[in-house]
């Protein structure tokens, strides 16, 4: 029989956004932006979940916009309403996921096995990364959280620098003359958060992820994060490359426009 397992899957969104008007609200490549991150879902379900598992999705958030929009698809999330305390940008995410994961354990009178956060603004994910991270933490008990990252294009001890006293200097000071030399640094990419439910309701949610983590590698699409309109723009070229050439991409695309 195996593992049966039970994950809560979360989706959150804020209704206010600085950097993009409106964002979670926005169209991708021809689709609600959101749809996609709830196409590489419903694509995970049919295609990678443990046989006997189960998911629930919830969308938490405090944009009724946000939630119609999400109502439109088969299987819609459950709408969780964002309390007013956590709908700031001050608020930190951990604290929205635990805020999820309690709301689900009452409304479905169940126990999961690990919770997985996908950020509305990262549409460029498959889901053999959601497996990838699903499976890590689940083959990792002793992990607070598995997260998503790409390869960074900079590395503190070799190309980053930072301003003190009037100069500039390394961001760590060293004497590599190479960056093969230097340790290898990696950027989360904030696109998949895979939690252990026991650290999410106990542990402090401003240093959550300074210790006790793993992390999957995803291909790194240079921009995963919608934080400007040159990045909107950049991005669905980015996706319009990856869809004319990789199937894995292509086919959530594919299960967003299906809805349309």
């Amino acid at each position: 029989g195996g593992l049966i397992v039970n994950l809560l899957f979360t989706v959150c969104g804020r209704a206010g956004s600085k950097g993009v008007t409106g964002k979670n609200l926005r169209n991708f490549c021809g689709a609600p932006l959101v749809w996609y991150t709830l196409a590489a879902v419903s694509v995970y379900q049919e295609r990678c979940l443990p046989e006997g598992g189960r998911i629930r999705t919830v969308l938490n958030t405090d944009s009724e916009e946000l939630a119609q929009l999400t109502a439109g698809v088969p299987d819609p999330p459950v709408f969780l309403r964002r309390p007013p305390e956590l709908a700031g940008d001050r608020a930190a995410k951990v604290s929205v996921i635990r805020d999820c994961l309690l709301r689900a354990q009452t409304l479905w009178g169940e126990k999961f096995d690990a919770v997985v956060d996908l950020d509305i603004t990262s549409p460029l994910r498959t889901a053999g990364d959601i497996q990838a991270a699903v499976s890590r933490k689940l083959a990792r008990p002793e992990t607070d959280a598995v997260y998503s990252v790409a390869p960074a294009r900079r590395n503190p001890y070799f190309n980053m620098v930072r301003e003190e006293n009037g100069f500039f200097c390394k961001a760590i000071p060293s004497d590599f003359t190479a960056r093969q030399q230097a340790p290898v640094f990696y950027d989360m990419n904030a696109s998949i958060y895979a939690y252990s439910v026991k650290p999410l309701l106990e542990k402090d949610p401003a240093t959550f992820f300074n210790d006790r983590a793993d992390a999957v590698e995803m291909l790194d699409t240079g921009i995963l994060d919608i934080d400007s309109e040159e990045d909107y723009e950049l991005m669905q070229a980015i996706a319009e490359h990856l869809y004319a050439r990789r199937p894995d991409f292509r086919e959530i695309r594919d299960r967003a426009h299906m809805w349309l």
